[in-house]
């Protein structure tokens, strides 16, 4: 059996902006778009969170230009892949898990709305 029928990464999400996307030169040269969706959880618990703050990136250049139109509060879907990411602080590795977006579009608020 190939890696290909195990496997399987693939994350949808939609939620609300919570702070305008930004995009962050890295030290390769390439450009990392970075933005945050407010997602609602499914059930709560009733004391607990409400609601996760979702870390989003992305190196598709067609993304990149089509998320600097979106702005606080937009309500967004994105598909792309879990990832987990190292890198190095004067303190020591950092670690953060992130989704990878390769698409993402504004959604209209009333088609956002549960069934």
């Amino acid at each position: 059996m190939s890696l290909a029928v195990i496997d399987r990464n693939d994350v949808v999400l939609r939620g609300r902006l919570s702070a305008p996307p930004e995009l962050r030169p890295m030290p390769s040269g390439d450009t990392l778009l970075v933005f945050k969706l407010v997602v609602r959880r499914e059930s709560p618990r009733p004391r607990g969170p409400r609601s996760d703050v979702i870390t989003c990136v992305s190196y598709a250049p067609a993304l990149q230009r089509y998320a600097a139109a979106w702005t606080v509060e937009d309500v967004v879907e994105v598909e792309g892949s879990l990832q987990r990411r190292f890198w190095r602080t004067p303190t020591g590795t950092a670690v953060a898990y992130e989704v990878n977006c390769r698409r993402g579009r504004k959604v209209s608020r009333a088609s956002a709305r549960p069934d």
